[in-house]
């Protein structure tokens, strides 16, 4: 018959040291992630809005190309009622009877009508032309005024990271390292804890007599249970786990 070889279970005192040396690891990331601040959102942000008023700029160019074309043939329809007024005055001098003639000069009025509503069409276009060219202005003038400020935001950005991103490579695979020795249950409930709190602290000590998270006072029979660490125990105001560090610990 074979043998059965049993798992060996992790004490509760090395999950809870392990989930401590993880938060020690994943809080210097944090260090460094405040150091970023905002600058990585920030150029995020600026890029999005330099691309969408570019596309803006497109749009209006395109708008006006459509009126600029509309003021040309505008222009083309009054040249060509003009023409076709002097056509029908010279056929009007050659014609047989009233009839022809009147026919002849409602024609030219309607040529006229036609040159008086190319008027109005042309002197709307350039309107709606110089419109749309002063918010292009206006646009052009922003992003160039975004564009300085992006150039500005990356250089700072850049210059962090390059400071940083050596350490903050070494950090993230240490504690994607010391994450696998983790019970998957208890990472995850780590996980979980480190995301509902800005400050990313999920394991903490007991300073004072309090949580070290939301510094409520921690009663005495709870501080007795968490030094002897033989269970797994948060806090009950913010649900943190909670241990009992000394520097005997750190050595």
């Amino acid at each position: 018959m074979a043998k059965t070889t049993a798992v060996k279970e992790v004490p509760v005192e090395d999950r809870l040291m392990q989930l401590w040396e993880l938060q020690q690891i994943d809080t210097q990331v944090d260090k460094i992630k405040i150091l970023k601040g905002e600058l990585p959102e920030e150029v995020h942000d600026l890029e999005d809005e330099i691309e969408g008023l570019n596309k803006r700029v497109s749009n209006i160019n395109d708008e006006i190309a459509e009126f600029d074309q509309e003021v040309t043939n505008r222009k083309s329809t009054k040249t060509l009622a003009k023409e076709l007024i002097i056509r029908y005055e010279k056929q009007q001098d050659n014609v047989k009877n009233n009839r022809e003639f009147e026919a002849l000069g409602k024609e030219i009025e309607l040529q006229k009508l036609e040159i008086q509503l190319s008027d109005k069409k042309i002197a709307e276009g350039n309107a709606r032309i110089d419109a749309k060219k002063e918010i292009l202005a206006e646009t052009e003038k922003q992003i160039k005024a975004y564009e300085k400020e992006l150039k500005a935001k990356k250089k700072e950005l850049d210059k962090i990271v390059e400071e940083t991103e050596k350490e903050e490579q070494e950090l993230l695979a240490k504690s994607e390292k010391v994450a696998k020795k983790v019970d998957e249950r208890l990472l995850k409930g780590y996980n979980r804890i480190r995301k509902a709190y800005q400050n990313g602290l999920a394991v903490v000590s007991v300073l004072r007599n309090s949580c070290g998270g939301c510094y409520t006072k921690v009663p005495s029979q709870r501080q007795a249970e968490i030094r002897q660490r033989k269970s797994i125990i948060t806090c009950e105001h913010c649900g943190r786990i909670l241990i009992d560090f000394t520097s005997k610990d750190a050595e």
